[in-house]
């Protein structure tokens, strides 16, 4: 039967959480689901179509043991599990989930903000306490302040679109600037220096490549104004921690709000941080209590949890099972092979 004619094609998923399993049964009533990774699910050698997470290698002697293989549906952004060259030499079609927290995490990044320009966690914690009194609760307006993002991405421009709403100035930097994006928005390119300068608040929206490593040492976290937030939704390379607790020790910057930290496990792909494997090999509680900026009273840390929102991971497994039913009328979408 030609492929376009093919609308149930021979299916085994690996690495899934007991909630994935039943996402996957209401679309695909006969596939094989397992939690166990690929090395250890056994005999999968029927399968046209694999879904596999991060945990599992899938390299040339995975490949040999599924000679039916036509299709391989990674439910991560990231594909470096993946051998493409093998899988080029197989014919075997590679798709993966290019996006699905843009959002997500730009609207954890503007919690955060919101979060320290209104005080609002010393504001719970002492009415918890059963005091109303609003001494030192004084907050700071954002609307006609000047907001500077750093990475015009997918998330970036998420955060771009928000702090427009509230009236907020924005200039960004990116390495490859897009200048119909900042006519559409409505904000304005300038080199980082510049922006760190002239903003008054600073987001991180940047990937952590070579290039970004402790981008905002001590140099450029003291360009910034004193009364200025900084908000890190991104990866905790970005800033070099031991500058950023010296600039706060002397009393600069207004506030600093994290979702990633520099010392934390490596973390390629969000969805990992819900996995129990991941939990046993990195103790994220204890890089937590043993970090320096935990108890200062001008920064507060999410544990990683930006990504972390029903809609967001229920997007990973649509995305998935769209690529799944793409590949099966014969019009594979997110191909990275």
């Amino acid at each position: 039967m030609p492929l376009a004619h093919r609308h149930h094609p021979s299916l085994a998923a690996v690495d899934l959480e007991p909630w994935e399993i039943e996402f996957f049964q209401k679309h695909f009533t006969d596939g094989t689901y397992t939690d166990k990774s690929l090395a250890d699910a056994g005999d999968l050698g029927t399968a046209e179509v694999l879904s596999v997470f991060i945990h599992s290698r899938v390299d040339a002697a995975a490949l040999e043991k599924m000679p039916g293989l036509k299709m391989i549906a990674t439910r991560s952004t990231g594909y470096d599990h993946i051998d493409l060259e093998a899988c080029r030499q197989r014919g075997v079609i590679v798709c993966n989930v290019p996006t699905y927290g843009e959002n997500t995490v730009a609207e954890q990044a503007l919690a955060l903000l919101l979060a320290l320009t209104r005080k609002i966690v010393s504001s719970v914690e002492r009415t918890r306490h059963g005091s109303f009194s609003v001494d030192e609760l004084r907050g700071s307006d954002l609307a006609g302040k000047t907001a500077g993002v750093i990475g015009t991405g997918h998330i970036g421009r998420h955060m771009i679109r928000m702090l427009k709403g509230l009236n907020m100035t924005v200039l960004a930097t990116d390495a490859h600037p897009d200048k119909q994006l900042a006519a559409e928005l409505g904000f304005t390119y300038v080199d980082l220096d510049h922006l760190l300068k002239n903003s008054d608040v600073v987001t991180l929206h940047a990937p952590a490549i070579k290039e970004t490593f402790h981008m905002l040492d001590e140099a450029r976290l003291r360009l910034m104004k004193k009364t200025a937030f900084l908000i890190n939704t991104a990866r905790g390379s970005l800033i070099d921690t031991k500058a950023l607790t010296q600039v706060l020790g002397d009393g600069h910057l207004a506030g600093v709000g994290l979702d990633v930290l520099e010392e934390e496990c490596s973390v390629k792909e969000e969805r990992l941080l819900l996995s129990s494997n991941f939990h046993q090999e990195c103790d994220l509680q204890t890089v937590l209590a043993d970090h320096v900026l935990l108890n200062h009273p001008r920064v507060i840390i999410t544990p990683h949890n930006a990504f972390n929102t029903t809609e967001a991971l229920h997007r990973i497994l649509e995305t998935t099972v769209e690529n799944i039913e793409a590949y099966s009328k014969g019009r594979p979408i997110n191909r990275v092979v």
